[in-house]
């Protein structure tokens, strides 16, 4: 299995979704690589990140199966103004590949106009009133096509078993559950 997972971090990222979600994927088996705007990356409560690789260096048309973006007020605009990214984002979404966003990255996906408005989408229910227009749902995870979204750090675990179930199977992310005592939702 050579699963290979792009999450992009900006300084004001939310840490907890950032490595529940690195963590998680990578007990999976999956390859993940951690883009930053910088080497060393100071996330929303302080937790500083180094990354993998600066997300300047990625080549636009590198091939990840998932684009994995945690939320963080400030981490999202802070990647919602690289236009690099924007382009990754939108060539991958382009191909139908999986994206995933939690708390407040899907207005990332909103932004960049990369969903259209009947796409299901949650969020932190913060950013709630920018989603408006698109097909708001409360629940903690929403799958729609290639887009899985959640609400914030408190879901951020059931976000990634639902990314590991989309990108390996069930089992997997149940196996993945019981080892660490999680109770899927």
């Amino acid at each position: 299995m050579d699963i290979k997972v792009l999450v992009p971090l900006a300084h004001g990222s939310e840490e907890m979704e950032a490595v529940i979600v690195i963590d998680m994927l990578r007990r999976a088996g999956i390859s993940v690589k951690v883009a930053g705007e910088n080497d060393i990356i100071t996330c929303s409560r302080g937790v500083k990140i180094l990354s993998d690789l600066l997300i300047e260096d990625i080549e636009v048309d590198d091939e990840f199966d998932a684009i994995v973006i945690p939320g963080g007020a400030v981490g999202t605009q802070r990647l919602i103004e690289n236009e690099h990214l924007r382009k990754i984002i939108a060539l991958h979404n382009s191909k139908g590949k999986l994206i995933g966003a939690i708390c407040a990255a899907p207005t990332l996906l909103s932004e960049h106009k990369l969903i259209s408005t009947d796409t299901m989408i949650t969020s932190h229910p913060s950013v709630k009133s920018q989603l408006d227009s698109y097909n708001y749902k409360d629940d903690i995870v929403v799958e729609d096509k290639n887009i899985i979204t959640s609400r914030g750090a408190g879901t951020a675990f059931d976000f990634a078993l639902a990314i590991i179930n989309r990108l390996i199977n069930r089992e997997t992310s149940l196996k993945i559950s019981n080892d660490i005592v999680y109770n899927i939702t």
